[in-house]
């Protein structure tokens, strides 16, 4: 593979706002929703091949609705595409590493693009965030085979780094959101891992495959002055910034949401496939303001929550999953993967008021723990007369032991009928 190196573009200056304080969380529970089906275990080991859970995407079939598809990251594990009945059909192994001191793929996040023009003909693309190569992957959808065929460009960009020292570094493709404008030129909005960067890349199309360009790129504030003075920054491991990973783009607004995990939740817009005015905060995490600093003996970050000054939101930090379900041109709900509670908020799509929120609980099959990424679709699919929701599950119970004893690594996706997010008000 050639390597090209991305150059430099004009960072888009952000203002450092601090976002209002909001109301504190309603003493009532989340609605409680429940599971219809779910994923085999995927087991992030040696004898489950490294397959850890991540990111789900729906493929609706164009005429037969019972043949739609869940195309899902399974990290190190590659990709894998499983039917309505939660039963795997495909999967796709990631890239190996170029040279022995190299990172091998690993699959991030996964979002499709409808009717690309690919070999003169239309075509529905899964694009995918290879994080441990630094790119962009794509594959063809097929309505007759229901299969994926990859159709990337055998010279594909790195997406942010310099070269491939840089890239196993880490710092890379990281979480993605892709977006068809008026005009039809697809695009795909990506963040870099470990920092609070995000780019735009057009998808072109070289030789009946499918390559990528910088369009432009934003980065998000890493310090914040509080209501009363203060200035504050969310922990980190050392060196790395407060990370992006869930991103969604309303299709009729060109709107992009992005949840800055240890922050909050933002938005922006695209214009002719160009950030456009500074990102406005939707809302901050609980942890917003409190005091929180790294401990190389925990090898994680302690946060002093007995010194909250009470300027965070409803959030529990990490945010993650970003989907809307879509009722209506304008209509529908956003929803926010809450980690650190094992909850989703929803907000009103197009005024961003909150509207409630909700939990994935023990039903036919166990609930939804620490979710990273989630799908919806309104579209009635068989067996889900609502719609479908998809979310990652990343602690699935019960608990499968090891040959040590100890529990597996275990993640899955359930499936939801998305009826529910209809009372949404």
């Amino acid at each position: 593979m050639r390597r090209t190196a991305i150059p430099a573009l004009a960072v888009v200056p952000l203002l450092l706002v601090a976002a209002p304080a909001v109301a504190a969380p309603a003493a009532d529970a989340p609605r409680p929703v429940r599971a219809m089906t779910e994923t085999a275990s995927l087991f992030d080991d040696e004898a489950g091949g490294d397959a850890d859970a991540d990111d789900p995407a729906i493929w609706e079939h164009p005429t037969d609705r019972a043949g739609s598809l869940v195309i899902a990251t399974a990290k190190n594990g590659g990709l894998r595409v499983y039917d309505l009945q939660a039963r795997g059909r495909q999967s796709i192994a990631t890239s190996p590493a170029p040279g022995p001191d190299d990172e091998p793929g690993r699959f991030n996040n996964v979002d499709l693009v409808a009717g690309f023009r690919l070999a003169g003909r239309a075509a529905d693309l899964a694009v995918v965030t290879d994080r441990g190569r630094d790119s962009l992957r794509f594959y063809r959808i097929d309505p007759a085979t229901r299969r994926l065929t990859d159709v990337t460009a055998p010279d594909v960009p790195f997406a942010f780094s310099r070269d491939q020292a840089e890239v196993n570094e880490q710092r890379t493709a990281y979480g993605l959101g892709t977006y068809v404008d008026a005009a039809g030129t697809a695009y795909a909005v990506v963040s870099r891992r470990s920092t609070p960067e995000v780019g735009v890349f057009r998808l072109v199309e070289r030789a009946g495959r499918v390559s990528y360009r910088p369009v432009d790129r934003l980065v998000l504030p890493s310090t914040f002055t509080l209501p009363d003075g203060r200035r504050w920054s969310p922990c980190t491991d050392p060196g790395d910034g407060p990370q992006v990973e869930g991103t969604v783009v309303d299709p009729a607004t060109g709107v992009v949401y992005l949840a800055q995990e240890k922050v909050g939740l933002w938005r922006t817009r695209l214009v002719g496939g160009r950030f456009a005015g500074a990102p406005r905060a939707v809302e901050r995490v609980r942890e917003y303001g409190v005091p929180a600093a790294f401990d190389a003996e925990e090898d994680d970050c302690v946060t002093d929550y007995s010194a909250d000054p009470g300027f965070g939101g409803r959030i529990a930090q990490d945010v993650e999953g970003l989907t809307i379900h879509r009722t209506g041109r304008l209509t529908g709900t956003l929803i926010v993967s809450s980690q650190g509670d094992d909850t989703f908020y929803t907000y009103d799509r197009r005024t961003n008021r909150p509207t409630g929120r909700f939990a994935v609980v023990d039903g036919p099959v166990d609930g939804a723990q620490e979710c990273d990424g989630a799908a919806v679709t309104a579209t009635p699919l068989p067996g889900f007369p609502g719609g479908l929701l998809v979310v990652h599950d990343g602690r699935n119970t019960p608990e499968t032991p090891g040959g040590d004893g100890e529990a597996r690594p275990d993640t899955d996706f359930k499936f939801v009928d998305a009826g529910f997010l209809r009372d949404a008000r």
